[in-house]
């Protein structure tokens, strides 16, 4: 759809959109707990549906959310990635199955045919014998020894050549020219309602595919924002060390001169500081009576200069030689790592790597400074690792390294809540989301005590209750009301499974989800956690809600 609605060039948010669609179709679940969007989770269900039938770039998709889940969650900003080339090796291979899908249904095909790739190709060859033979006849009448004729058809063959080979691009279909056009009609629609914009990823809840639809063609702007599966902030990275996700800040000292040095070359730096310093004092201090000597101005300048040479190497050498005595071991997770310092390229050899930022989370904090790792030990981690190292504390400098636990990324490795910003007539009307059920009768319905939890912020216009078990204070039903527009957007995406006749004015369950229309709102029930499995009274509890709210609209 993506690429359908983008004039057949994918975006970056096909990833997004596919994400949107699995969570859609329950084979992952959105939950946004606090009042920022940016909070959202990701959770693995118990009974998720089967995915023998998911395409190969939502089950990609998918892979990464499981592969990255710890205890069956993951925060959805963790999803990012850490190497560059990895995030462009996996985004480049989703967008070849995309495209690939696409000329399958015979929606897509190559800009450029077999033809037409034919004809460039005999363009090039006859441009090469021109500029070959222009170089040619240029040589003969020069005093070049050597003619470029040849050499120059060559290249000018293989540079159009490439140009001709490289060239990719999708363009339409008869087929898909007609099913674009049905989409950019859903993107026009979903235009014409300004609340859909502001909608954050959790909201798929209620709006079930639609959201998914949104992020295809570009119409939700916040759920978008927020959702990326590109290169992730190596200066605030999320860490499940410990067995729990967590975020952390990471800086990475790039002016310390002693940094990621090895003891020699401190020590021989300190030792040549406090070798300037005595020599510069030499020749700026009496020798008799060690008294500076005043009144010319280079050595009232070079005595303080001397005095703070001294000085410094006299620090950086205890300083140096009491690391060498205090190495420490740390045992975390690898956060991040990248090269910091190169060689300098010459003529005869590249630039080569030779130090790299290695950040660790040990789990002592929630921020960290990245330690210096000779660059000949980086391939033997990655993001993810539970690592050993034995470090310098002062120069921050990994002495040894040792995998002790593979990460979950290695397998995934390629060979806010808003404010309401809706119109009024969007916004829930009838009953809220607390007033829908009692705490007894979700009791009576569960087979066990419950409470009412703690508030749940509004998101966009769907209200939120949440009701929690009285002896754990776990989340065991969520209920969700919207009215308006919403409201029938709702109903339309939950209004599957069993029919419930006689049940408001429409009622429907369908395993651990059922929804009841209530005149102009929409009520969406969700078991979680302890109360899954637990739905044959799930009908019976939406009779209930129904009875009460034609007991409150009745004449009086």
């Amino acid at each position: 759809m993506s690429l359908l609605a983008n004039r057949w060039t994918l975006t970056e948010d096909a990833a997004e959109s596919t994400l949107l669609d699995l969570a859609a179709r329950r084979f992952i679940e959105l939950r946004q707990p606090g009042n920022d969007p940016m909070q959202t989770t990701l959770h693995l269900p118990a009974a998720p549906p089967d995915a023998t039938g998911l395409r190969p770039y939502e089950r990609r998709v998918l892979d990464r959310v499981r592969g990255l889940a710890v205890n069956g969650v993951v925060p959805l900003t963790a999803l990012t990635f850490r190497d560059e080339s990895s995030a462009k090796s996996w985004n480049k291979r989703l967008h070849a199955e995309v495209v690939a899908d696409a000329r399958t249904a015979g929606l897509s095909r190559p800009r450029f045919g077999s033809t037409v790739r034919s004809v460039l190709g005999g363009a090039a060859v006859l441009a090469a014998i021109a500029v070959g033979l222009a170089a040619f006849h240029y040589g003969v009448w020069s005093d070049n020894e050597d003619n470029p004729g040849v050499a120059a058809g060559i290249v000018t063959f293989f540079v159009l050549g490439g140009v001709v080979a490289v060239t990719r691009g999708e363009r339409d279909t008869p087929l898909g020219r007609q099913v674009a056009g049905r989409w950019l009609g859903v993107r026009d629609w979903l235009r014409g309602h300004e609340e859909f914009a502001e909608l954050p990823p959790a909201s798929v809840t209620v709006w079930d595919r639609y959201l998914g639809y949104g992020a295809a063609t570009g119409t939700t702007h916040l759920a978008s924002a927020i959702l990326d599966l590109g290169m992730g902030d190596r200066k605030l990275v999320w860490s499940s060390f410990g067995g729990t996700w967590h975020r952390v800040r990471v800086r990475y000292p790039r002016f310390w001169p002693r940094y990621g040095r090895t003891a020699p070359q401190l020590v021989r730096r300190a030792l040549f500081a406090v070798a300037a310093g005595v020599l510069l004092l030499r020749f700026t201090v009496d020798a008799l009576d060690l008294v500076a000597v005043t009144g010319d101005p280079v050595t009232d300048v070079a005595y303080p200069v001397a005095v703070v040479l001294l000085g410094y190497g006299l620090y950086a050498l205890a300083r140096s030689l009491i690391d060498l005595a205090t190495v420490r071991t740390i045992t975390g997770e690898v956060l991040w790592q990248q090269v910091w310092q190169s060689t300098a390229r010459t003529e005869d050899s590249p630039s080569r790597p030779w130090l790299h930022h290695l950040a660790v989370d040990d789990g002592t904090d929630d921020r960290t400074t990245a330690w210096a790792l000779p660059s000949e030990w980086a391939g033997n981690c990655q993001d993810g690792d539970t690592v050993t190292i034995r470090v310098r504390p002062w120069s921050r400098r990994v002495v040894q390294l040792t995998v002790v636990g593979h990460g979950r990324t290695r397998a995934l490795t390629e060979p806010v809540t808003t404010q309401d910003t809706a119109e009024p007539s969007a916004a829930p009307v009838g009953p809220g989301p607390n007033d829908v059920f009692t705490v007894d009768e979700i009791g009576q319905a569960l087979g066990f005590a419950v409470l009412a939890g703690p508030p749940v912020p509004a998101i966009g216009p769907v209200g939120t209750a949440q009701y929690v078990s009285a002896d754990r204070g776990k989340a065991v039903l969520m209920v969700q009301t919207a009215g308006g527009a919403p409201g029938r957007w709702a109903w339309r995406a939950n209004s599957r499974g069993q029919a419930l006749p006689g049940v408001g004015e429409g009622a429907y369950a369908a395993g651990d989800r059922a929804a009841l229309r209530l005149g102009e709102t929409t009520v969406v029930v969700t078991l979680l956690g302890d109360g899954r499995g637990r739905h044959a009274y799930l009908p019976w509890l939406l009779n209930q809600a129904a009875a009460r709210a034609t007991t409150r609209h009745a004449p009086g």
